[in-house]
């Protein structure tokens, strides 16, 4: 896809999926922000991308924080242009059975997830809008149709959908589309802590997921990365308030 250089903000994108979206969006031309609270991290993936010939800047931000927010977002507008392109990936898991879990458990997951994505959402949306084009992705999940021990995970990601369908409501009318990724079964440190929780080693909790996944395969961080590259183009401009599930396959 040719694409128009813009300015793209990928949350979370010191690693895993963040990285890897970052990384397909230089690679289609736009200039990236690399935002993430992993700011050494955050950094080795904006000059990974630099040595490839890409553009890419580092910002420390916690996006659960509105000033932090409103900072990261400034200091992007005036090093790179404004930014049409928002993907709201960061993301922690605080897993445990709802009678074990915490009211931290509950409020940091709530805080990096929901808040994160209003906050980021509503700070670049004054860029779009003022562009007269835009887009936003936010990841969802395909725990957002209920995990066990993940009561908190769970309800962020099916709440993430009703916030990009509102979004998709009101930006519409600006040039801006609004859009959730869900991914199913993806390897990476997120997943890997998982298997840790369950007592299982990363192969054999790999193997399991696999023999469930129509596919007959995990997921890849750049097959997410892949999904989004096409929703944030230009050639996706009619597809809006959509949930795009990465999985493999259909669920149940």
């Amino acid at each position: 896809m040719s694409q128009t250089p813009r300015v793209a903000i990928v949350t979370g994108a010191a690693r895993g999926i963040g990285a890897a979206t970052a990384h397909r969006l230089a690679a289609e031309g736009h200039a990236v922000a690399v935002v993430d609270l992993l700011e050494d991290q955050a950094k080795a993936t904006a000059d990974a991308i630099v040595a490839k010939g890409g553009t890419a800047i580092a910002v420390p931000a916690d996006v659960s924080d509105t000033d932090q927010v409103t900072a990261a977002v400034a200091q992007i507008a005036e090093r790179l242009g404004p930014p049409t392109i928002l993907v709201n990936n960061a993301g922690v898991i605080r897993d445990n059975l709802l009678f074990r879990m915490t009211d931290a458990d509950w409020d940091t997951v709530m805080g990096v997830h929901l808040r994160g994505a209003f906050l980021m959402s509503r700070a670049a949306q004054a860029h779009m809008t003022q562009e007269g084009w835009g887009r936003i992705v936010s990841l969802s999940s395909s725990s957002a149709q209920g995990n066990r021990g993940q009561a908190n995970y769970s309800a962020a990601k099916a709440g993430l959908q009703g916030f990009t369908k509102t979004l998709a409501i009101e930006l519409g009318k600006f040039g801006v589309t609004a859009n959730a990724v869900a991914p199913g079964f993806i390897v990476t440190d997120m997943t890997r802590a998982t298997a840790e929780r369950v007592g299982m080693s990363f192969e054999d909790f790999q193997q399991a997921a696999a023999a469930n996944i129509p596919v007959r395969r995990t997921g890849r961080p750049e097959d997410v990365a892949a999904t989004i590259a096409f929703l944030t183009s230009e050639e996706a401009g009619f597809v809006s308030g959509q949930v795009i599930y990465v999985a493999g396959g259909p669920l149940d």
